[in-house]
């Protein structure tokens, strides 16, 4: 640990320049951008004495999952376990993301981590925290560089395996039926949009009966996973059954098929991925039909990986969390004991 502190404070002062930046980064991050390690331009030694400083790059708060990621972090890498956190909220916007990691470059972090918006276009940046010795950490999503030394370890689910189970329980709940499927997809480009699509069609990849009509991004926001569900309504009267990649545009799915006078779960059928409490209540109510459980506590995971790398051990690269999928009778014993 501490060569790699020495080393990297002395390339931190070639990103000194960059510092300034944070400044605005946190004035644009709203109530939901904190630096839970304090002042956002103290340098990772000040004032942290052995506190391991961990620089976290969030996505930003678009849905109830990324909510409970960020106090299962936040929660979890606090100066009683140790850490010194910075935390910033990107607001969806990559730029936002890269801007706060060369932040963190310049005030020499021990280790950065970041749910990355969409998975290409990082290279650049991981070099520069390469260059200044400090370890990344990816959670949730991964990035489709092609040099994997430039982070870690990768933390979170695989969502490729949690399209294929929503996929194969249409496949298994309508056999030969003729049904029309409408798809609201993540945001475009992010890691858990193409590949929950990918996974899903894969699943039902050779069942000619069960096609996909329309298929568009809602953002993973409940308000545009309401409104682009208005407009397949208004396309598509024939629709059987919505797959949305997270629970939150499923809700706003089932807000918009309520308001069109149909009943979701009946009329229509709701499959969604995270297992959030709303979109578990929903499901429990009969408004969904089926859940993808993706979970958003990564803190004591990620805990433990940073304390490996700044040990000066090697994580595993790839760590897969542990997750189930969700009935309604399941929703309903689950429901009670729910953490996020």
């Amino acid at each position: 640990m501490v060569s790699r502190k020495n080393a990297r404070h002395r390339l931190a002062g070639a990103f000194a320049g960059v510092a300034v930046l944070a400044l605005g980064l946190t004035a644009c991050g709203g109530s939901g951008n904190t630096d839970a390690g304090g002042d956002a331009d103290a340098g990772g030694d000040s004032g942290s004495g052995d506190l391991i400083t961990v620089g976290f790059a969030q996505v930003g708060a678009e849905s109830g999952w990324r909510a409970a990621n960020t106090k299962s972090i936040q929660d979890t890498l606090t100066k009683e376990n140790g850490f010194d956190l910075k935390f910033s909220d990107a607001q969806q916007k990559q730029e936002n993301q890269i801007q706060a990691i060369r932040s963190y470059i310049a005030q020499g972090v021990d280790v950065i981590a970041f749910s990355p918006v969409v998975e290409s276009g990082w290279d650049a940046v991981l070099e520069e925290a390469k260059a200044a010795d400090i370890p990344v950490v990816l959670t949730d999503r991964a990035v489709d560089s092609e040099d994997e030394s430039l982070y870690v370890s990768f933390l979170g689910s695989d969502f490729v395996v949690e399209g294929e189970k929503a996929g194969q329980w249409v496949v298994d709940e309508f056999g030969d039926e003729e049904i029309n499927i409408v798809e609201l997809q993540g945001t475009t480009g992010s890691a858990p949009a193409n590949d929950r699509k990918a996974g899903f069609e894969s699943a039902i990849e050779g069942h000619d009966n069960l096609k996909i009509i329309a298929s568009q991004t809602g953002n993973f926001t409940r308000s545009e996973g309401k409104t682009v569900m208005e407009g397949f309504l208004q396309a598509n009267p024939d629709i059987d059954l919505v797959y949305a990649h997270n629970d939150d545009m499923g809700l706003g799915a089932m807000e918009a098929i309520e308001a069109a006078g149909k009943v979701p779960g009946v009329d229509i059928k709701i499959v969604t991925v995270d297992a959030v409490k709303d979109g578990m209540q929903a499901l429990a109510d009969g408004k969904f039909n089926f859940i993808v459980e993706c979970s958003p506590l990564l803190g004591p995971q990620l805990a433990e990986i940073v304390k490996q790398v700044v040990a000066g051990e090697t994580p595993e690269k790839r760590i897969i969390t542990e997750e189930t999928t969700f009935t309604q009778e399941q929703a309903k014993e689950a429901l009670p004991d729910r953490q996020y």
